[in-house]
């Protein structure tokens, strides 16, 4: 995003990432030393992958936005952002070596990466190597993306904030 060009009479409902609800929310269990930003950082409001090298008890502990098979959790805004780039503007990339938590369950505002609208009840997918999501039918096939247990719970086009939880009732 850029510098601010103009004024909306309304605010923005949420940035990608910020909790959608109050309902029930769990984490990801990790061990000592485990779930720490890979080297290429990890963007907040997407889904990530936990792999190799492993922590102290024998889990994977180190977090990436790209992987396969089904993401181990999201990514939720919790201002851990940290904007490093002289004269940059904003990020949402937490950077590598910083302790991270993953969502497992929960509901979550994210942009609609995909190639087309999303509608309530799709599945949310996970892009494979940037943790970005899509939505479409349950078992669909999405070249570059994999099928999450999450649903959309919101309406939108592409680019713009959609509900997602896990949870069928949100």
């Amino acid at each position: 995003m850029g510098f601010p060009a103009s004024v909306s009479y309304a605010p923005a409902p949420a940035v990608e990432g910020d909790f959608c609800d109050a309902n029930p929310r769990s984490t990801v269990n990790a061990g000592s030393g485990g779930l720490v930003v890979g080297a290429a950082g990890v963007q907040v409001g997407r889904f990530a992958w936990a792999a190799a090298p492993n922590d102290a008890n024998g889990a994977p502990a180190t977090v990436t936005n790209a992987g396969s098979g089904a993401p181990t959790g999201f990514v939720h805004r919790e201002l851990q952002g940290l904007n490093t780039v002289f004269l940059s503007e904003s990020t949402n990339l937490v950077p590598a070596g910083f302790a991270i938590t993953l969502f497992k369950s929960g509901g979550f505002w994210v942009i609609n990466r995909g190639a087309a609208a999303a509608t309530i009840n799709q599945k949310a997918f996970a892009s494979n190597t940037d943790g970005s999501v899509a939505f479409a039918a349950a078992g669909a096939t999405v070249a570059g993306f994999t099928e999450t247990k999450w649903i959309c719970m919101s309406p939108g086009a592409v680019g713009t904030l959609i509900k997602i939880s896990s949870q069928p009732n949100g």
